[in-house]
């Protein structure tokens, strides 16, 4: 479901009219639906409308997120709690806008649309108490619920014969992270959503609700083609020369002052450009600067990416970094992490 049709349609940007009217035709004959959604909380950001100012973790570069049931804003990162404060800290004025969706929005909006079903939401914070996961799938299981809605955990390999529908929610979401595996990322989790549909003797669908209906993570997860998904991947990997095409190394500066972990990384760039010199086939370095979460928990965040074709070559300059930096008194107190082919972004 193309999402800028059905919104411009005047259908709701939570859930479209085709998933809507799937989730009923299921609750008529008595089988269970699974709703995935990969993002908790109420909605993720507190914006003040009159000057743009959106509430921050005062410990992470990161938006606190509204969570309804405990009227708190939550940082996701470092579990920083905050009430809402009533007037805009920049503006003075009380005129907050809660933007976006969470799961305990979206249980909210299928409780309002479908007030005879039973729902159950899994998520972090419904499955903070011990053993919680567990009740919550077994309840399921034993259909005490017919709509299961959650985060990415809900489609990590449960299997159920009575679910006939998954619908995916925002299904664009993680392509928008900035790390060169996002478009992996995503068609990994649209395939395991998919594959929890019609998994006893119905037939299972599965409704994929997107604003990028047109990027091949999306369109080959729809296919459930894993060949068409690698020969896409692969030639953007080569075109961009990211892993298996190329290898990476990533050096991450954290210090708690901010300007040493900018000095710092200034000075590892300089030493590898100085080790570089006369060298064929030199380590390429990709704009360095604050890491994409430049602020964790009140440590703050430099990177540097660095990438060549020869696997041995980063390894070496990681070899011949160490040393200096473990001895150099200007790298006291700061935390210099190494990261071969990284799994994730920085």
């Amino acid at each position: 479901v193309e999402m800028r049709k059905a919104v411009g349609n005047s259908e709701s940007y939570l859930l479209s009219n085709d998933l809507l009217d799937a989730i009923y035709e299921r609750l008529q004959k008595k089988e269970q639906i699974v709703l995935l959604l990969n993002r908790r909380g109420y909605t993720p950001i507190l914006r003040c409308i009159s000057c743009g100012f959106v509430q921050m973790c005062p410990h992470c570069d990161v938006a606190m997120s509204y969570h309804k049931e405990e009227q708190v804003l939550k940082c996701h990162t470092c579990g920083h709690t905050m009430s809402v404060p009533a007037y805009c800290p920049t503006c003075g004025k009380a005129s907050w806008r809660y933007l976006g969706i969470g799961t305990q929005k979206l249980e909210e909006f299928v409780q309002i649309k479908f007030p005879q079903a039973r729902i159950l939401r899994m998520d972090a914070d419904t499955t903070g108490k011990k053993h919680a996961h567990e009740d919550i799938l077994k309840s399921f299981g034993n259909h005490e619920a017919d709509i299961l809605l959650g985060t990415q955990m809900i489609v990590k390999g449960h299997d159920y014969a009575n679910v006939t529908l998954v619908g995916i929610l925002a299904a664009d979401l993680s392509l928008h992270e900035q790390d060169f595996r996002s478009g992996e990322k995503t068609f990994q989790l649209l395939c395991q959503a998919a594959g929890r549909a019609g998994r006893g003797d119905k037939r299972g669908d599965v409704i994929i609700q997107t604003y990028s209906p047109e990027h091949y993570s999306i369109t080959t997860a729809a296919e459930h083609s894993y060949e068409n998904f690698f020969k896409e991947e692969y030639t953007y990997r080569q075109l961009m020369g990211y892993p298996p095409c190329a290898h990476m190394l990533v050096i991450l500066v954290q210090s708690g002052d901010e300007s040493q972990s900018v000095i710092a990384r200034l000075r590892i760039e300089k030493m590898i450009e100085q080790s570089q010199v006369g060298q064929e086939v030199p380590v390429q370095i990709l704009t360095p600067g604050q890491a994409s979460l430049s602020k964790l928990k009140d440590v703050y965040r430099q990177v540097l990416y660095l990438k060549h074709k020869d696997k041995e070559t980063l390894l070496d300059l990681k070899r011949r970094l160490e040393p200096v930096l473990e001895k150099h008194p200007m790298f006291a107190g700061i935390t210099i992490q190494f990261d071969f082919d990284p799994l994730s972004h920085y």
